[in-house]
């Protein structure tokens, strides 16, 4: 047996054993015993001499191959297994690093109102109720004495998925007939929610806004409980020196109706476009719960009676905020007016 054989095997050796101990990574571990043990390898052709070795040799040579073969392996495996605890040992991450704020973004004008409003009935022992917004027409109109043939259902302009039993609520006063239909009395709930209208957008109107409504059915309720709740919400969301004023007004599911204006924030009263140059806006309208409506319900009128009112809550916003336009709201655009 060639003795350069032999020899080539001990340099191997020492030189894998020196690579072995030099290396940092797992990765880098894995990419070397590649290398020294693969297919390919250096050892690999040394151990296809053997077949050709005289049968003398071929025990030597093959314990010497077995042995070199052992401590390559024994050695890859320590390694190994010492990279992986100093990997265990490296943190994810230093807590004690200053981190990277996030830019914080704000909620929208619309979810903060719902929320304020929100808090203030609840105060008054309100609970918040919500409802489908594909709603059918029993909910949406019959049961608001609203039957097929009557011409309020014009001004709704609807969109219906289904016509004529399926649509996009016009209004959430369809959550206050679910509630009124399924609920035990007595009643206490207010309805934020999203409505839709086939209207063409303007700095007023838009084709999906947000209404909230509020409904009360109890016994022995009166038209003074209804005003003296909406004058302590109107002072709750603008201040206590806010302008109010009630008119008649007809609305198919209330008798008797009645719409609650404020003065214009935007002009103190003087006219602007935003409230039409008539000094006043009507944010809501309301009364007591109709007759019929109680029947369509189940509920027996001669029993119980009860008050609603169902505001467009962007006009609300509007006022608040000050913003002259509904379609800011939105339009998704994120840029920022400069008023200086």
């Amino acid at each position: 047996m060639p003795d350069s054989v032999i020899t080539q095997l001990s340099d191997l050796r020492q030189h894998a054993l020196t690579r072995i101990a030099a290396c940092t990574t797992p990765a880098e571990l894995k990419e070397l015993e590649i290398f020294l043990l693969g297919r390919k390898s250096q050892f690999t052709s040394l151990a296809q001499v053997l077949p050709s070795l005289a049968p003398e040799d071929k025990k030597h040579f093959g314990q010497t191959l077995n042995e070199v073969k052992t401590a390559l392996t024994l050695a890859f495996k320590e390694k190994s297994e010492a990279l992986g605890e100093v990997v265990a040992e490296i943190p994810i991450a230093d807590s004690t690093l200053p981190g990277n704020r996030p830019e914080l973004g704000h909620l929208h004008p619309t979810t903060k109102v719902i929320r304020s409003i929100n808090h203030f009935f609840h105060y008054l022992g309100y609970s918040v109720y919500e409802g489908p917004e594909i709603e059918t027409d029993e909910y949406n109109f019959d049961k608001l004495n609203l039957p097929l043939d009557h011409p309020a259902r014009d001004l709704a302009d609807t969109f219906y998925i289904s016509e004529p039993e399926r649509l996009l609520r016009t209004h959430t006063s369809s959550v206050e007939t679910r509630a009124m239909s399924h609920e035990q009395l007595p009643l206490r709930i207010v309805v934020p929610g999203k409505v839709y209208r086939n209207e063409t957008s303007n700095v007023t109107n838009n084709s999906m806004f947000y209404q909230y409504e509020g409904l009360v059915i109890d016994k022995g309720l009166s038209l003074a409980d209804l005003k003296g709740t909406l004058v302590a919400f109107a002072k709750f969301l603008y201040g206590k020196d806010v302008v109010t004023r009630f008119r008649c007004k007809y609305y198919p599911q209330v008798e008797p109706g009645a719409g609650f204006d404020i003065q214009c924030t935007f002009c103190s009263g003087d006219g602007c476009q935003v409230c039409k140059y008539r000094g006043w806006v009507e944010v809501l309208g309301s009364g007591m719960v109709h007759p019929n409506v109680l029947r369509n319900c189940g509920i027996d009128p001669d029993q119980w009676s009860g008050f609603a009112f169902g505001m467009g809550l962007d006009r609300l916003v509007m006022l608040k905020y000050k913003i002259a336009d509904i379609r800011k709201l939105y339009n998704g655009d994120l840029v920022v007016e400069d008023k200086s």
